[in-house]
């Protein structure tokens, strides 16, 4: 029988929402006061790195075999005394190694460590070990540097943080350095791990679905062993998306509860690793690039960078973690955050004319489009090369000579004289086998040699990873845009990698693919934006295939999903919230019936709509003149609230997940208008609805109240804060698919 330590139940002393005692044996310098304000400071006496925001702390520490090992993230510490130095976790059994047990802040798989490791390599020499431990650290005011080392090679990881005070955000990255006379293989390269106090009853919460069907919320316990949120598909996929939140217990709602919360900054294949270990019951995140077919071999002086993985907490619930992502993405992400601008109202004539376009047809749409009060016309698939249907032409990017015979350039000044700008739909990534780009350069496409080329909407995937491949899609692209006045581009991808092979490239290096493909999708749309400075991107892969913080950076709105039916879109829209802001989810108004069947009301569509970044795809030669009346009058409406519905704070009232009323209130970042909107699915027993408390109004203040619809709200135009956060709003839905939108202004 195997002994175990005699204190096998002494847990490391670190402070998780409570103390962190300090250690008898470390020298403490007299902690005076209240904790010093600097995002990233350093206590050398305890060997401590602080990293605070204005409502969070994170700390790490060395411990006494020189590991780098996380000791605290959460609410804010307000005084140094709560500081105590990193002692490693005493070893349970021999099965449970001292290095498993500590909660260390970037693992290596190498010693006797059993958990999900950071980083794994091999050595030229064929050594599979690596133990890193400190060797440096350099603080620049937000960020801090911290350098570890294997302890016989040559090879370094340098952590990056970099702390954003005001969103009450974390950053790492990690860039894994070769310093030794040989190549080292990359084998998995996360970027790092985040960890939340130790304990049992967590619960996580994340977002999954497929095509049309996207950012379904899942709830659902934590337990020992490991969950793994994943794309092998080339892009960040419908399937999964790189977002985690975890709340304490499984208490957290909307308004109250403790929740961390995280999300990657990467297009590509994307691993999240949610795992309790069994012994310690330490709950921990690990996320970066996915492992899976990836290998990396560093030559002798080279570096390997990974993708920026987002960290928050709250002890406000769900609601306020959205609202510090949303307000992080606007101010530190999105590609306007130093000069925010509304989102235009959109028109897309593709459900109109589908491949069917020419310029007559266009300028028809165009003026009715434009009658409604839309700002931005955006053309969309069939305007290029053979393009007749989804056979041909993908690759040929020179406009149909057939369809337009005069180029571009007369439908865009039409559009416009009638105040809006122009934009164009393009498929870079993709190739039909029919087109002269396949037929002059059939080794762009990816593939083996030898085996099946399989298509997807008959289509395949250029290798954007061949430099040859990246400069000719810039190049196509920037002559368009250089010889039109094109403000917006809608950027599709529509299908995911398949034999995902680069014969061309060394053996050794093929399976870079996956990384040097997004790398190359990057580069080329900062290239372009470098370019043509006020061009904006939409970023679509037949829907939310390609929605993540690091495509983000590059694009100023997302495709949400292809499904556009109204009451899909309200489940749909809830879980996009809960990782992104508004103010990126492109909302379309569409015909009925739609993708289910059904048909809604139009004024319920356009207040579904109205919700994120409104645009119209519906087929306008349809409507009839009262359609276009209401369409006029809800995007006028649209306009005058638009700027706290993207720009806002969004409270969840009411989900669709859990009653027939979904109800979202909007409060501008000035506090003087809000904005709610209620849709209801359907009546029953003649049951009224009770009344709707808002949310996060100032209590003290009067409300000006105004209902869409012009239905009587209350007996008093002039409510307070107070009643309408206490007593709320009867709001008068009644029977199938009913919908209203509330406007309150502040009164000064």
């Amino acid at each position: 029988m195997l002994r175990t330590a005699k204190h096998s139940r002494n847990r490391q002393p670190a402070l998780w929402g409570a103390l962190m005692f300090p250690l008898l044996c470390t020298p403490l310098r007299a902690l005076e006061g209240a904790m010093n304000s600097a995002p990233v400071r350093y206590v050398p006496d305890l060997r401590v790195w602080v990293l605070g925001t204005g409502r969070t702390t994170y700390v790490m520490g060395l411990n006494e075999r020189g590991e780098l090992q996380t000791l605290y993230w959460g609410g804010k510490l307000t005084s140094d005394h709560d500081l105590s130095a990193a002692r490693s976790h005493a070893e349970h059994v021999s099965f449970d190694s001292s290095e498993t047990m500590t909660n260390l802040e970037y693992p290596g798989w190498g010693g006797r460590y059993y958990n999900e490791p950071a980083l794994k390599v091999t050595l030229a020499s064929g050594v599979r070990d690596l133990v890193l431990k400190y060797a440096s650290q350099e603080i620049r005011g937000d960020t801090l540097e911290i350098r570890l080392k294997d302890i016989q090679y040559d090879l370094f990881v340098k952590l990056i943080y970099k702390v954003f005070p005001g969103e009450d955000i974390i950053c790492k990255q990690a860039v894994i350095e070769n310093h030794t006379p040989q190549i080292v293989t990359v084998e998995g390269a996360q970027s790092g791990v985040w960890y939340v106090p130790e304990g049992e009853g967590y619960r996580l919460t994340y977002l999954t679905g497929r095509w049309a069907n996207e950012t379904q919320l899942i709830r659902e316990a934590i337990h020992p062993g490991k969950k793994v949120l994943e794309s092998r598909r080339g892009n960040t996929s419908h399937n999964l998306n790189p977002w985690f939140a975890i709340d304490a217990g499984g208490e957290a709602d909307e308004e109250q509860g403790r929740v961390w919360f995280g999300a990657l900054g990467w297009s590509g294949n994307w691993k999240l690793v949610v795992e309790e270990t069994p012994a310690a019951h330490q709950v921990r995140v690990t996320g970066g690039y996915n492992d899976f077919d990836f290998s990396w071999p560093l030559q002798p002086g080279e570096s390997l960078g990974t993708p920026p993985y987002y960290g928050g907490f709250t002890s406000r619930g769900f609601g306020e973690a959205s609202r510090l992502l949303h307000r992080f993405e606007r101010d530190q992400i999105l590609p306007d955050r130093a000069h925010p601008e509304v989102r235009p109202v959109l028109y897309n004539s593709w459900e109109a004319t589908t491949f069917d376009v020419d310029e007559a047809g266009q300028k028809v749409l165009a003026e009715k489009a434009a009658k409604l009060g839309v700002e931005l016309f955006v053309m969309d698939d069939g305007w290029f090369g053979k393009r007749n249907d989804d056979h041909a032409g993908l690759g040929d990017w020179y406009v149909n000579p057939q369809k337009f015979p005069h180029g571009l350039q007369p439908l865009i000044r039409y559009v416009n004289s009638l105040g809006m700008d122009f934009g164009l739909w393009f498929e870079p990534e993709m190739v039909n086998p029919d087109s002269d780009l396949y037929r002059q350069h059939p080794d762009w496409a990816m593939n083996f040699p030898g085996r099946p080329r399989s298509e997807a909407r008959n289509q395949l995937v250029l290798n954007l990873a061949r430099e040859d491949v990246k400069e000719y899609i810039f190049g196509v692209l920037d002559k368009i845009l250089s010889e039109n006045k094109i403000k917006y581009i809608k950027w599709d991808m529509n299908r995911h990698f398949g034999e995902p092979g680069w014969p061309e490239a060394p053996l050794a290096e093929q399976k870079e693919i996956w990384v040097k493909y997004v790398r190359n999708v990057y580069e080329i749309i900062d290239r372009l934006r470098a370019r043509h400075p006020s061009l904006d991107i939409e970023a679509c892969s037949g829907g939310g295939g390609r929605v993540d913080l690091g495509i983000l950076e590059r694009v100023n709105i997302v495709w949400t999903s292809d499904n556009t039916e109204a009451f899909d879109r309200l489940g749909i829209q809830e879980g996009f919230s809960l990782a992104y802001t508004p103010k990126v989810m492109s909302a379309w108004v569409t015909d009925v019936p739609n993708l289910n069947g059904r048909s809604t009301p139009l004024s319920y569509r356009f207040l579904v709509a109205m919700q994120g970044a409104l645009g119209i795809g519906a087929n306008l030669n349809k409507w009839s003149p009262e359609d276009f009346a209401l369409a006029a009058r809800m995007i006028s409406t649209y306009k005058s609230i638009r700027e706290t519905v993207q720009q806002g704070d969004l409270y969840r009232l009411c989900s669709p997940r859990e009653g027939a009323l979904t109800a979202n209130q909007y409060i501008s970042a000035h506090g003087k208008q809000a904005v709610l909107f209620a849709f209801l699915h359907s009546q029953q027993y003649v049951r009224p609805l009770p009344a709707l408390c808002l949310r996060g109004l100032d209590a003290n203040a009067l409300y000006r109240v105004k209902r869409l619809d012009e239905k009587v709200v209350e007996q008093q135009p002039v409510l307070s804060g107070s009643f309408l956060m206490q007593h709320g709003l009867n709001l008068d839905l009644r029977g199938d698919y009913d919908s209203t939108l509330v406007i309150l202004e502040r009164i000064e």
